[in-house]
């Protein structure tokens, strides 16, 4: 089975370190899996997959091998996930840090093989750093984005998934093993939808890390900084609601031709949000989930479909 390869790009701008280690003066790493079946290790199409707030690259195993013969598909562990680099400063953990280092990663894609065809899909958070880079056109990207897609996630969020999602984002847990700790993140991610035993596991899989690896008996923890937690609590409705009007002025510059994926029982992009951006923007359009919630993991064979048809047709 094709499995991908494991790469790290330099992000100037904040301090950071593996976990437990010394920070780097000034810089972090980012982890990034770069999947590439297409025969041409330069191969000119690129697809950047960025995942949701607490989760890391490797949720989007199935849709890259999906698109893998015919795309170079990069899919990195932002900051304080999987592979990455923790954050000296929590504060680093928002936005602006994710699109500065999204243009420090496709710099370098770029140096190493030119880029001529760039894709986004975005998650929930990945979502909204595709929107943070798309909605600035003086960004100095090496080349604008085509196509975007913005998988359950919009200028406007509902301030109670935020809630929601507060209650468990870098709560102290360790499982003891692989199998409790998929269970537990079953339990927290119902809204994600269906899936088979072997499908939950190899999403649960990457998730956890061994508490301290010279002793396995010290169990499971969860494969992120806790401290992403600090900025996301500090956040309040009134902010929020300021923040929407800063993402809406980004949704009206974007270019991109737009895929919005929606759960239809998605309890953080309303109906009306995604009706809203079918008529702004980039006009986009919108395919709803039945069954699933916030977020859908495009694992099932329809929600791949759906996004590599969209990426995969020709001009």
């Amino acid at each position: 089975m094709l499995e991908p390869q494991l790469k790290f790009v330099s992000c100037p701008g904040a301090a950071g370190a593996p976990r437990g280690a010394t920070p780097h003066d000034g810089s972090h790493r980012m982890a990034y899996w770069e999947w590439n079946a297409t025969g041409d290790p330069q191969h000119p199409h690129v697809v950047v997959c960025v995942h949701g707030l607490s989760r890391q690259g490797r949720d989007f195993d199935v849709l890259a091998r999906a698109l893998a013969p015919h795309a170079r598909v990069v899919c990195p562990d932002v900051v304080g996930r999987g592979r990455s680099d923790w954050l000296q400063d929590p504060q680093g953990y928002a936005v602006p840090l994710y699109v500065a280092d999204m243009m420090a990663l496709l710099a370098q894609l770029q140096a190493r093989a030119r880029v001529e065809t760039l894709d986004w899909v975005g998650t929930s958070m990945g979502g909204l750093i595709g929107m943070g880079l798309c909605g600035q056109p003086g960004l100095p990207l090496p080349l604008p984005v085509r196509r975007l897609v913005l998988n359950d996630v919009g200028p406007a969020i509902q301030w109670q998934a935020l809630q929601r999602i507060g209650q468990y984002l870098g709560q102290p847990v360790c499982f003891q093993s692989l199998e409790q700790a998929a269970e537990a993140l079953r339990l927290l991610s119902l809204s994600f939808g269906p899936h088979s035993p072997e499908e939950w596991l190899a999403l649960s899989r990457p998730m956890v890390v061994p508490a301290d690896p010279a002793a396995p008996a010290a169990g499971l923890v969860m494969h992120y900084d806790p401290a992403i937690a600090v900025p996301f609590r500090s956040m309040t409705q009134e902010g929020a609601q300021q923040s929407e009007a800063v993402l809406w002025a980004l949704y009206e510059h974007i270019q991109a031709e737009t895929l919005l994926l929606r759960g239809a029982e998605s309890d953080l992009l309303s109906s009306s949000t995604a009706q809203a951006m079918t008529r702004r923007g980039p006009r986009a359009r919108v395919v709803e989930f039945a069954g699933v919630g916030h977020a859908p993991t495009l694992v099932a064979a329809a929600q791949v479909q759906t996004v590599t048809d969209f990426l995969l047709r020709s001009e």
